[in-house]
């Protein structure tokens, strides 16, 4: 028996919240459209867009070739810009990954159940964007074979590393963040591999998946351990957000370069993260929901509240552009005045009033519900967003460096094919991963999709819906 849930826009009452499944949907049919995507034939459609991407990561695979073959002064790199794109795209991707832990892990300690349709590709997109993030620092030492450095291990030359530098901070930071995400992305896939398991009709498609899903059968043990461990990989999750983003501020902000060395940065880089994140899950659910028919599942709910998130995270990065003016006014210090002056009238105010308008301007349309709820809007908005936050990080380094304390050395940095290359190519990694992961894994998390369910809920009152048919709250549970 199937359960209406009425497609409410709560127009005549703002008060009820539209809900979070639309259509004629019951426990079987949402099992069906996101296991179905993962065992259908493959689409045209997307052996043309994989073959896209792979394409560009064949072009990221080029330019790492040529980079470890000639050394890093096949970079635009110059003194005194001694950072630029290569730093740039590191902490770019790394504030991608942030929007997933926030939606799987603070969302949901936070008992926010929108975040259900999201989640999943949140987490996985935080995996892909780590992995991109990764290249930058690990081919950046030129020496790549030395990377091991790095790590607390001794060298050939009886040293250890200078735990002093922010640099050896994100190592682990980062290798961290990554171990965490990766657990809890698996740990969430467990009861929807075993779902994937029993519906398999190939011999290969079941042993694949039934190793994968560890033994699941979804007895009343496996729930409770189940959810004690995602509830503490939560917990651990929900730090990281914070710390990660943090220690890679650290590299800027424990130095001594003027526009650098403040305090706010940490606060910055986190709220910045987020906001950069949200935009692109906000991109890649648009396209998918479009793609796979998915519109009763991530509903214009779900998108509208991450516009929410992505207006407040604008609105506090925006604040800290003027915070961070305002003190360097007021410290007195002529170097901090001159680099923020500099910053917004210099040779790359462009890229500055770039940055402040896609990252401040823009997000201020989504106080407005028409926009907020406007899917080609939004899609445009969210692509807007990360092109600002791209520039963000650019004008942060790259104009801070650019004139030194020396005006003798001052210059100009003028990106090379390879830094462009590189970056356009880490485009192809991210987008060839993700493409992936939604073709042979489901897309979003069966069991807490199911969950949000009005026939879900033991206590809930079912006035304004079909009762739910004896069995169906096992039929959640088992898929």
């Amino acid at each position: 028996m199937s359960i209406t849930v009425a497609n409410n826009t709560n127009d005549d009452n703002p008060s009820v919240r539209a809900p979070l499944v639309l259509g004629n949907n019951d426990f079987h049919s949402v099992t069906n459209k996101i296991a179905e995507i993962a065992e259908r034939k493959t689409p045209k459609q997307w052996l043309v867009l994989f073959g896209l991407a792979f394409s560009i990561l064949l072009v990221l695979l080029g330019s790492l070739g040529k980079l470890v073959w000639t050394g890093v002064g096949v970079w635009g790199l110059n003194h005194p810009v001694g950072w630029a794109w290569d730093i740039t795209g590191f902490v770019f991707w790394i504030g991608i990954g942030h929007a997933g832990t926030l939606i799987s892990a603070i969302l949901f300690l936070f008992r926010q159940k929108w975040r259900t349709s999201i989640n999943r590709a949140a987490e996985a997109m935080t995996i892909f964007a780590v992995m991109a993030a990764g290249l930058y620092p690990l081919f950046h030492v030129g020496r790549v074979w030395l990377m091991y450095w790095a790590f607390p291990l001794p060298n050939q030359m009886d040293m250890w590393p200078n735990f002093k530098s922010p640099l050896v901070w994100d190592v682990f930071a980062v290798s961290t963040y990554a171990t965490v995400s990766v657990l809890f992305w698996f740990v969430g896939l467990v009861p929807d591999l075993a779902t994937l398991r029993d519906r398999a009709k190939t011999k290969t498609r079941q042993i694949v998946f039934g190793i994968l899903s560890l033994g699941w059968r979804g007895s009343h043990r496996h729930w409770l351990n189940y959810e004690k461990a995602y509830l503490i990989l939560a917990g651990l999750s929900t730090p990281l957000v914070l710390s990660v983003h943090t220690i890679v501020s650290f590299d800027f902000a424990v130095s001594v370069v003027p526009g650098w060395h403040t305090t706010i940065f940490p606060p910055y880089f986190v709220a910045g993260a987020i906001f950069s994140g949200f935009a692109m899950v906000m991109t890649l659910m648009v396209i998918a929901r479009k793609a796979f028919g998915l519109q009763e599942l991530v509903t214009v709910r779900h998108l509208e509240n991450m516009c929410k998130i992505m207006l407040a995270t604008g609105t506090m990065v925006g604040y800290a552009y003027g915070i961070e003016f305002f003190i360097a006014w007021y410290s007195g210090n002529d170097y901090e005045r001159f680099a923020f002056i500099n910053r917004a009238f210099g040779p790359y105010s462009w890229a500055y009033w770039t940055m402040v308008s896609c990252n401040v301007i823009f997000p201020q349309l989504f106080w407005f519900k028409k926009i907020r709820t406007s899917i080609p809007v939004m899609f445009v908005m969210s692509i807007i967003v990360n092109i600002g936050m791209w520039f963000e990080r650019f004008v942060i380094i790259v104009t801070g460096l650019h004139r030194d304390f020396i005006p003798s050395s001052w210059s100009y940095f003028r990106p090379t094919v390879w830094d462009i290359s590189l970056f356009v190519g880490t485009f192809g990694l991210f987008f060839t991963m993700f493409l992936l992961f939604v073709r042979f894994l489901p897309m979003m998390a069966i069991s807490e999709v199911k969950g949000v369910l009005p026939a879900a809920d033991p206590h809930g009152a079912h006035d304004h819906h079909a009762e739910a048919a004896p069995g169906t709250l096992r039929e959640a549970a088992h898929g």
